[in-house]
């Protein structure tokens, strides 16, 4: 895996004058290296996307579905092959990585079906006043633009799947930017892409740097931009164009309530190892994982040393090993930064119940109260494996906590009761909200996105569709309706 990779441009592969290595973040190793484009390939990219716009959205449904059935079961067929290398250049736990692969399976396949369903149609009689007599409007969806899909390194695979697949569903032709720390995810699907029958500029998959990118944010053939990433680059971006329309899947600190009624013995285990698993899972590096526990006080007591017991078992390593739960972050940098928080909010009086101690890259899970609430860890998301939790009363302040935050990704209720669910849904100004389990559930056919700080727009297959197109009345006169 130490070759020179190169890059997708309009469909072919290329190389430019420069290139950069990708490194493992457990153990340095060299991951390979990935050419980078020159701007005047970059420039070669955007002008055939923009050429191709209207012949990619006239291209037949069974074109369009054909790729995406034929990606999806590439990337089943080589499972192994690709976790291995989102494991080595991400860092993920290969456990975790089957997965993600088991996910853009499903995303692509979810795209074919949607793309056979796509644009028949919504008819409506207009003959319901005097003057729209004999009169029908057809209303269909016409993708707005070339894309530009700008993708995070935490899911390096099955988040450029979610900017990928739903362009092509629609006819959208689309230029990846995959992560600087993680390419070579983005980069197979480019391969795969490249064995289909879409025409020549319908895609490009660019490993462009970062510092180069405000250009691509600006230019006037790519009107959609979906990102997904920080809060502060997102808007940034949809400052910097205000007229383009952008899809931003941002930041979260997920908040997991344990209300009164899940009190029994089996109730606690389940919440607690839930809690364990998903405030650790990709080392933390989820918008959905848990960062905060909102407990009733009445279930507090015993909750809290189950869920460090729980903590405390996740096996943390090697990434490559299967039984690994909980690998590096994705550098020795973002883990400084988890290190320099928890220590932050212990030097204001919280209390460190297990973790809190940092070997390179890794840092150990953590579980931590008392946490004050002016500080960093309280406010920000974390985006590593450290957990907080806090007791209130009842299910009007927990609710309340879960409010008190810039963002609103998701959140999970621990709940028997079907009226509090409801309720949950009503007052908590989330995203998405799951009963019964952690917020970072996410099935990749669902509405995903935020309120407040945590963006705007929606992902899922569908949705995202919806984002990247919009209606078109055609209006026919003369009918015998």
């Amino acid at each position: 895996m130490t070759s020179t990779h190169a890059f997708w441009l309009a469909g072919r592969q290329a190389t430019g004058e420069a290139a950069f290595d990708v490194t493992s973040p457990w153990d340095g190793r060299l991951v390979g290296t990935v050419s980078v484009p020159t701007g005047a390939q970059v420039e070669e990219a955007v002008a055939a996307a923009h050429a191709v716009l209207d012949e990619f959205a006239a291209t037949p449904a069974h074109v369009r579905a054909a790729a995406l059935d034929h990606v999806s079961k590439r990337l089943a067929e080589r499972t192994e092959e690709i976790a291995g290398l989102i494991s080595a250049e991400n860092g993920k736990p290969v456990k975790w990585a089957r997965g993600e692969v088991g996910r853009a399976v499903s995303v692509f396949r979810f795209a074919a079906e949607e793309a056979r369903r796509f644009n028949s149609g919504d008819a409506q009689r207009l003959d319901t006043d005097l003057g729209g007599q004999g009169r029908l409007a057809l209303t269909r969806r016409f993708p707005k633009g070339v894309v530009l899909g700008i993708a995070p390194f935490n899911f390096p695979l099955n988040l450029c799947a979610h900017k990928i697949a739903p362009a092509i569903a629609v006819g959208a032709p689309i230029i990846l930017k995959p992560a600087p720390a993680t390419p070579l995810s983005g980069l197979i699907l480019g391969e795969l892409l490249a064995e289909t029958e879409l025409p020549a500029g319908a895609w490009s998959v660019l490993p462009v740097p970062n510092d180069r990118m405000p250009a691509l944010v600006q230019d006037e053939r790519l009107p959609v931009i979906s990102f997904t990433g920080s809060d502060k680059v997102g808007y940034a971006i949809m400052d910097s164009v205000p007229r383009k329309h952008c899809t931003l899947e941002l930041g979260g600190n997920g908040a997991a309530v344990v209300l009164a009624d899940f009190a029994s013995e089996e109730d606690l285990d389940w919440a607690a190892g839930r809690i364990a698993t998903f405030s650790n899972y990709q080392g933390g590096q989820s918008c959905i994982s848990v960062q905060r526990v909102i407990a009733d006080a009445s279930v507090y007591d015993r909750l809290l040393p189950k869920i460090v017991a729980a903590v405390e078992a996740q096996n943390t390593g090697d990434p490559s090993d299967p039984s690994t739960d909980v690998g590096p972050l994705v550098s020795e940098d973002a883990a400084k930064r988890v290190e320099s928080w928890v220590e932050e909010a212990v030097g204001a009086g919280a209390r460190l119940h297990t973790g809190g101690k940092r070997d390179g890259a890794s840092y150990a899970p953590t579980v931590l109260t008392g946490v004050p609430a002016h500080t960093t860890l309280a406010c920000e998301e974390v985006f590593g494996p450290v957990l907080t939790v806090r007791s209130v009363e009842g299910e009007a302040e927990a609710f309340e906590a879960v409010n008190d935050s810039k963002y609103g990704l998701q959140a999970g209720v621990f709940t028997h009761d079907l009226q509090t669910a409801f309720r949950a849904h009503r007052a908590l100004e989330v995203g998405g909200v799951v009963v019964g389990d952690v917020p970072s559930y996410r099935a990749d056919q669902m509405p995903y996105g935020g309120a407040k700080q945590s963006g705007v727009g929606r992902e899922g297959v569908k949705f995202a569709m919806d984002d990247y197109t919009y209606e078109r009345v055609l209006v026919l006169t003369g009918l015998a309706l």
